[in-house]
């Protein structure tokens, strides 16, 4: 089994998608209700509120998680941050240096999800990301 992606369900498509193509990521649309934001490593696929009439309508509300962050890696944390300040309009933390060895700001996107963006700061935590990056390139 491989993990493929996540889902995020929106009542506005456009502006969601705006937002993350505004931190940096490019879109692919497939149709007017469904796009992706694909990294070497994960894909994040944002899908309209009318999508969900092909699954189970009403299972997936739009802006209603509360309990799930999506997490980007970068290259320097605080660089980011200072161009976050012209795209994001909630900081929900500063960049902070994490116990786990991650530095990283917590904002929320145009729906209310959490959305951490790390850079691994401590010889622990850049290990454990070296060895997940030669994982993939050995996949």
């Amino acid at each position: 089994m491989n993990f493929v992606s996540t889902r995020i369900i929106t009542d506005d498509i456009k502006r969601l998608v705006h937002f993350y193509e505004r931190l940096g990521l490019s879109a692919k649309w497939y149709t007017d209700d469904f796009a992706e934001v694909s990294t070497p490593v994960a894909t994040l696929a944002i899908g309209s509120t009318r999508t969900m009439t092909l699954f189970a309508a009403g299972a997936a509300v739009g802006g209603q998680n509360r309990s799930v962050i999506i997490e980007f890696q970068v290259a320097d944390v605080d660089v980011v941050y200072e161009h976050l300040k012209s795209v994001v309009s909630e900081f929900v933390q500063q960049p902070t240096t994490q116990p786990w060895g991650n530095r990283s700001v917590l904002v929320r996107d145009p729906d209310g999800n959490l959305v951490n963006l790390f850079t691994p700061v401590t010889p622990e935590a850049i290990a454990k990301y070296q060895r997940a990056a030669e994982r993939q390139t050995l996949a």
